[in-house]
Formats: C-alpha cells, sequence, structure tokens
C-alpha cells in the first residue's frame, strides 16, 4: 500500500544521522489509506481530537557551543492529512544535534521552537504548536478516575483466543443511562511497518443507556495483540467500533497513552463532537505535562 512505501522510507533501515539541521529528513504519512478500512470519512469525521506527542531527545547547541536538552511536547489536530513518521521526527530532531542557534539558552529555544513549528507545519499543512518542557514545568497524573477493566473480570471464568481486532466481540445491553470510565494497562500493538510491539493504556469514556459488556471490552482490547498499525490508527479505530455499536448521540472518549519507543511516546485522543467530559484536557494543554498508568 502507498502508506507502508512512504513510511518505511527509515523504519526498519540503518540511517546515517546527519549532524546538521536538515527539515528534508521529515516524512508525512496520509491519515486516509486506513481510514477508509473502518468507513472513517476524513471530510466528515465522526470524531474531534489531537495527537500529543512527546519527544525525550532533543538537542541543540547555542551559537557559543553550550549544549541544551529538552524534552518536547507536540500537538496537532486529527483532522490534518497527515500524520508524522515517527523515527523521520527522532532523525530531525537528531539533526539539531551539533546546529548552533541563538546568543543564549533562551533565544536558542525561542528560534527552536520557531523552526520546528515551521518545519511540521508546512510537512503536515496543518497547524503544529510545540512547547519546551522545563523543569518548572506542571506535571499532573490523569485519568485518576478510571477504573482499571481487568478488576472487575472474573479471571477465573475470562477466556479469549482472538489477537486480531474482532469488533464482533463487542455485545451492548440496555441500562438506565449511566456514564463509564474504563482504562486497560496492557494494550499491545505492532508497528505497521516493522511489526516491533507498541504498549500503552487505554482509556474509554463513554455515556449511553446501552452498556458495553466488560468482558467483551476486555476480548477486544485484547484482539489488537496481532495488529499491525500506527498508534493513531488503533485509537480511531477503537474509537469508531464504540461509535458503531453506541448510540450517535452518545458522549465519547477514547485516548491512547502510548510508552516511549525510540525516545518518543505518542499519545492520540479521540472524542465525540457531543462528549461533555474534558478528562483529557490537561494531556492537550502545552504547558502541562500530564502523564498517567504508562510505564516511562
Amino acid at each position: 500500500m502507498l502508506t507502508d512505501k512512504i513510511a518505511s522510507k527509515y523504519l526498519g533501515k540503518k540511517v546515517t544521522i546527519s549532524n546538521n539541521y536538515d527539515p528534508s529528513i521529515l516524512v508525512a504519512v496520509p491519515r486516509d489509506e486506513n481510514r477508509k478500512n473502518y468507513n472513517i470519512e476524513s471530510k466528515n469525521l465522526p470524531f474531534s481530537g489531537v495527537d500529543v506527542w512527546h519527544a525525550y531527545e532533543f538537542s541543540v547547541l547555542t551559537q557559543s557551543g553550550i549544549p541544551i536538552t529538552k524534552p518536547v511536547k507536540i500537538k496537532y489536530s486529527c483532522e490534518s492529512k497527515y500524520i508524522i513518521e515517527s523515527k523521520s521526527l527522532k532523525l530531525y530532531f537528531n539533526s539539531f544535534n551539533m546546529s548552533r542557534f541563538g546568543n543564549n539558552s533562551a533565544e536558542c529555544l525561542e528560534l527552536c521552537k520557531k523552526i520546528i513549528e515551521n518545519d511540521l507545519s508546512a510537512k503536515l499543512e496543518t497547524e503544529v504548536n510545540i512547547n519546551f518542557i522545563e523543569n518548572n514545568t506542571k506535571k499532573v497524573e490523569i485519568f485518576q478516575n478510571y477504573i482499571n477493566i481487568k478488576d472487575i473480570i472474573d479471571e477465573n471464568n475470562f477466556k479469549t483466543d482472538k489477537f486480531k481486532e474482532a469488533p464482533e466481540i463487542l455485545q451492548t445491553e440496555l441500562k438506565d443511562k449511566k456514564e463509564y470510565r474504563l482504562m486497560f494497562d496492557s494494550l499491545r500493538s505492532n508497528c505497521r511497518i516493522t511489526q516491533q510491539p507498541d504498549f500503552g493504556d487505554i482509556y474509554i469514556y463513554y455515556e449511553s443507556e446501552k452498556h458495553i459488556k466488560e468482558d467483551s471490552i476486555l476480548k477486544y482490547l485484547c484482539s489488537f495483540r496481532s495488529e499491525n498499525h500506527f498508534h493513531e490508527e488503533c485509537c480511531e479505530m477503537i474509537y469508531k467500533r464504540l461509535f458503531d455499536i453506541l448510540n450517535k448521540d452518545d458522549g465519547i472518549m477514547v485516548c491512547a497513552l502510548y510508552t516511549r519507543r525510540g525516545g518518543i511516546d505518542i499519545s492520540p485522543v479521540r472524542y465525540s463532537k457531543n462528549c461533555s467530559v474534558n478528562d483529557y484536557e490537561e494531556l492537550t494543554n502545552l504547558n502541562i505535562f500530564a502523564r498517567a498508568g504508562v510505564k516511562q
């Protein structure tokens, strides 16, 4: 597929690291191809949301040669035509390592912020915002009121053998309208190109008179263990399956907090346009370092 060909420019290959700033390294991967497989129309998305990235290995020099190393938080809309390919972002950030900007640390970081935002916005053809995580950046834990779905399942009577995405597993029953906040701390999928495993925590909120049976949700999330998809794709697939079985005006939110790999973690969040909760708000705030439940 075209997406795989584009994304495989660096993935799974030995690459010479550039010692000089080089925006041409960046690779943009179209979202559309995978969305079509799940009846998600990019011009009429059934959700809103953003992709939040944390890159922990950004380093650069001032003009006088003083090194500065800061984590970078990145945010852009799920309505963008493209996502950034993660290894190309890592290589792009590596190209700053021996490059010199600014007469002091503050000036250097200010210049780098403008450069990175301009480069990513141009490559993805959408507005991209970034911020550096300073030592005094507010740090918060989020999704603390979510129940681990494994804690409410009778493990002795639970069995699953489906490890390719299986939406037919999901089962609903009618109950009084209620809010549900669930999390699963063992989400596993695989890189679409390299088939290397990706691990994360998934957080699901929904408000509906339809109750999705928890054992069926757990079986469904387990079915991702042999799926080969990008992080953003997995989040959207899970959202779309819930959207398809719930009422169209129900509030839904799905957020995946993936563990760091290659110095980068990716945290996509998708929510229905009438969703009343904002449990993800601090995650999407560039001035806050918000994480929960993921082993860094």
